[in-house]
């Protein structure tokens, strides 16, 4: 598990995973339905990244995003 605080931490990560699936960022770009650009800009650390996107994108490359250290409620914490 990787602790990510910057975009460019993330982006950086969706990289290293794109590159050990042996993916081009064409290749990531149409398996998570999004523009090669959209991958460029997100592995580059793009701050302003559309969120649904990039969920889909780590989705694509097999992660997925949790939350930690955040307050939650007992009724949050069952939804998920």
């Amino acid at each position: 598990m990787s602790v990510i605080k910057t975009p460019v931490e993330l982006g950086a990560a969706i990289k290293q995973a794109r590159k050990q699936l042996g993916l081009t960022q064409s290749q990531l770009a149409l398996a998570a339905g999004v523009g090669v650009r959209f991958i460029g800009d997100l592995e580059a650390g793009k701050p302003t990244a559309h969120l649904g996107l990039t969920l889909t994108v780590i989705q694509a490359v097999g992660g997925e995003l949790t939350l930690t250290g955040m307050p939650m409620s007992e009724e949050i914490r069952n939804e998920a």
